[in-house]
Parts: structure tokens; sequence; C-alpha cells
């Protein structure tokens, strides 16, 4: 990046716009999802105020000597700043919490070039979702590197708790997540699932869902410990896909019914993306997440890594088997657009102390893999091997996201009036993954050594501020700022 000295408050002869510093963008491919072009981006304070052909002198001869701050962008795209849709900071979890805080999670997420994350309020049984909300915002406020919004599970269905959804909505957290998963923890019957639906029908707002058949799922568990296969490998098969297809079904058919629009997260079955793909060919507002860890990872080489190693790799829904195809077919589905977004559901556990906690029964180990730094460069990777196109990684990783979360077009695009959120990506770097390496997430081990992304995150912008450039960190705790979404805004 090269800085320039001010040369007074006009761009072009005309006066600053907000009397903000100027920045100015040459050389770069801005890559949007619809397209990529040679264009210059122009930046005035937290916003993003122009979008010019190379050499364009409608606002003036000399945008460059004119801008506080230049940057080079030559050879390189120019990319909106990702949106992470699921993230876990923070989480009370199977006799523990997730280990990185909202500080630390945040600042992974800048390294990665990710300048928004929604992270998940939780309410547990006899709370009010106002005060579960509130407390949320208690551990947030004040901590965050990058923009943040939240999502409210509810834990506890009843006439409080849905009317308190319209409440939640007024104050922009405008999705709300159930479990058919988890008894005894997070667990919704379908008749609770059917009643939140109608009330985020009449709202408008979205539902997501964890769709696993979790009372299965206890039996078939149970049932393995008796017979002595304690090991991290076993969480993936007392998992199996039947019971993420048929969970999946069973929500599609409850949103059909009642009218409520449905995120279905962390999809890692291919059956259960069938379900989806046929729920949204029949015209219905259904949409399917997945996550970097179901498109790379695989049951048979990670989660049956030799002795407790598996155990970095637990996560719900489970690491697929790659002999059943089921990547692949993730990845075909992002190319079709059934996948609708790419998120992380970062939810990171050290192994000591924590993964730990399973070492003798693998239902003991807190669920969740560490990755909200890695995700755009692991679906970079996508595109270096052919199997997503430019726009298409954009698109998943930043734009359907901001969209879908009703923060566009403040977030997920470069368009004059948008949060100046940008990432200098060069397709000509390097990444290496793995602890010691590219890791900032306060995590004692990285799901992802080894991994070595033909691409680098170069300079991250967040509203207009530098936060990320030539491998240095130069952002501060509190720059990140609450988003108060709106509703969907990728509906039919």
């Amino acid at each position: 990046m090269n800085n320039t000295a001010s040369q007074g408050d006009s761009v072009g002869g005309g006066r600053r716009a907000t009397g903000g510093p100027i920045t100015f963008i040459h050389g770069g491919t801005v890559v949007s999802a619809t397209g990529s072009q040679l264009l210059d981006v122009l930046i005035d304070g937290e916003t993003i105020v122009a979008v010019l052909q190379p050499g364009s002198v409608a606002l003036g001869a000399d945008l460059a000597q004119s801008a506080d701050t230049v940057i080079d962008a030559t050879g390189k795209y120019v990319i909106p700043g990702g949106v992470d849709g699921h993230t876990h900071m923070q989480l009370p979890f199977g006799g523990t919490e997730a280990s990185d805080t909202f500080e630390t999670g945040t600042r992974a997420a800048a390294w990665g070039g990710t300048t928004t994350i929604v992270d998940f309020a939780v309410q547990k049984p006899g709370e009010r979702v106002q005060d579960s909300l509130g407390l949320w915002h208690q551990k947030a406020a004040g901590q965050c590197a990058v923009d943040y919004g939240f999502h409210q599970i509810i834990g506890d269905v009843n006439d409080e708790s849905l009317k308190g959804m319209s409440e939640l909505v007024a104050e922009g957290v405008t999705s709300f997540k159930l479990f058919m998963a988890y008894p005894g923890v997070f667990y919704s019957t379908d008749g609770q699932i059917l009643r939140a639906m109608q009330s985020a029908g009449d709202l408008g707002a979205l539902l997501m869902m964890h769709a696993e058949n979790g009372i299965a799922i206890d039996v078939l568990v149970e049932q393995a410990i008796a017979r002595g296969d304690t090991a991290p490998y076993f969480h993936g098969v007392t998992r199996p896909w039947q019971m993420e297809e048929e969970a999946t079904h069973r929500a599609i058919m409850l949103a059909q019914l009642t009218g409520a629009p449905l995120y279905v997260v962390h999809v890692s079955a291919k059956q259960a993306l069938e379900q989806i793909a046929t729920a949204r060919g029949n015209g219905q507002n259904v949409f399917g997440e997945t996550c970097p860890q179901y498109l790379y990872l695989s049951l048979e080489e990670h989660l049956g890594a030799p002795g407790f190693d598996g155990a970095k790799w637990v996560c719900s829904t489970p690491l697929r088997s790659r002999a059943e195809g089921h990547q692949d077919e993730l990845w075909r589905y992002l190319r079709t657009g059934d996948v609708s977004a790419v998120s992380t559901d970062h939810c990171p556990f050290c192994m000591k102390d924590q993964k730990e906690l399973g070492i003798d029964d693998f239902s003991k180990i807190p669920n969740g893999i560490g990755g909200v730094e890695h995700r755009m460069d692991l679906m970079f990777q996508g595109v270096r091997n052919g199997l997503i196109s430019l726009e298409r990684w954009v698109e998943v990783c930043c734009t359907t996201p901001a969209r879908m979360f009703g923060m566009y077009p403040r977030k997920g695009v470069i368009s004059p009036g948008a949060d100046a959120d940008i990432v200098i990506y060069d397709p000509n770097g390097h990444t290496s993954i793995g602890y010691g390496k590219t890791h900032h997430m306060n995590m004692d081990h990285s799901a992802w050594e080894g991994f070595e992304i033909d691409g680098h995150v170069d300079t991250v912008l967040s509203r207009g501020l530098v936060i990320i450039d030539d491998g240095q960190y130069l952002g501060r705790t509190g720059h990140g700022r609450f988003i108060k979404r709106a509703l969907s805004q990728n509906l039919i």
C-alpha cells in the first residue's frame, strides 16, 4: 500500500462529502457476483463514493494526487469484504466455552478477509429471548475488530419467546435458529418448530435450522458407547446422512406448511442437499448453507485419524465419507446455486482441556472447528481448482450472505453508498495454512494444517480503515460496530 500526504479538502476540485479521509484504490480488477472489470474505487471516510473506469476524469484529472491514501491494486482482485453468516464466539457448549472471544475471533476474521460476522445469541430454557440477546450484546460491545450482527437461537419455544421475536426483529435481529438435534440442550419438538415457523412467517423473518434427527442419533450414540466404540471416528458414524436428510425434509415440509422462509445451516450430506434442491425447484423459499470443512475434509481422513487426533474435526453435522462422494456433490450444488452461501460455523475449541473432555467418549467432545480466518482463502482455492468461478466465489462468500441476512447493499458489494469493506486479494500470492504459520485464532491447533492456497489476502479495509496490510494487523479492538439488519433480501 502506498500512503500519500493529504492535499486538502477537495477531490477533483469538489468538497469532500463527509470530510473523512479520502482513499483511492487503482489498478485492480473489481470482482462482483455478476462480473469482473478493471475499475478504480474512491472512498470518502467509511463509504464508497465512486467506482470509475481507469483514467476517468469525471471527478477530477488526478484522484491519486488529491487522496490521503492510495492503494495500488495492479494485478490483484478488489472484492467486497467477506461476510461470514455463521460464527459462535464465546459459545457455552459441552461443559466448556468456545475458545475465541469476540476480540480474538474477529481479529482472526480480519486476517482472512472477513469484515462482517453474524454470531448467535443463545436463549436457554427459562430465559427471555430479549435478555439472552442483551447478554450477547454485552459480550461483543467494544470488543470486535470488524462489524457484527446477531441471529437469535430460540432454545425455549413458548408464548413469551414467540412474542419476543417481533421485538427482536424491530431491533435488527431478523433471523432465528432452531435445533432438531441436541435433546436436552437446544432441541425443539416438531410442534415447537411449527409454532416458531408460524411466527417467523408472519414476521417475514428467516428461520434457520440445524437439521439432524437428534432423538434417533442419541440412540445410535448410546449403542456405540455400549459396544466400546468411543473414538472420534464414531461421532460421524452415529450421525449418518439419513439422519440429516430426514430432518432436512421434515423442516422443508413444516416450512412449506407455514410459509416460513427456511435456511438450513451447515449442510454436509449430498442427500440433504438434494431435498433442498427439490424444494427450490418447486419455488419454495429454502436455502442451503455449507462450510469449507464439508467441501474439503472427510470422515475417513480426518475423523478417522490415528488415536485421539480425529477430535480436532468433531463437529455437527459431521464430516462425511469421501467414498460416498459427498464433497464432490457439494461442490456441484455450489455451482448450480442450490448451496446459497458458504459460512464457517466457526466454533473453536482447544485440544487441551476442551476436546480432551471426550478422550474416552466421543460424545463428550465439544463439537466445533475453527475456520473464520480461512474461509475466503479456502474458497478461492476452489476457483483455482476449477470448481467454481471467480464471481461465484464472491457471491457465496460476500454478496449472498449480505442479502440473505438483510445487510445489502451496505455490505457484500463494491458500489457507491456501500460501506468501504474491501479486500485486495493477490491471485499470484501464496498462503500456507497451519499452526505457527497463518493462525490467529485462539486455538492450540489448526484444523487446516498443511493446506496450501494459491492466493493471498494482501490488504483489508473495514469501513474505510486499513486493518490488514502487508502482513501487519493495523486494526483495533472496538472498531467493529453492531449491524442492525433488515429482513432477508434474498427471498422469492
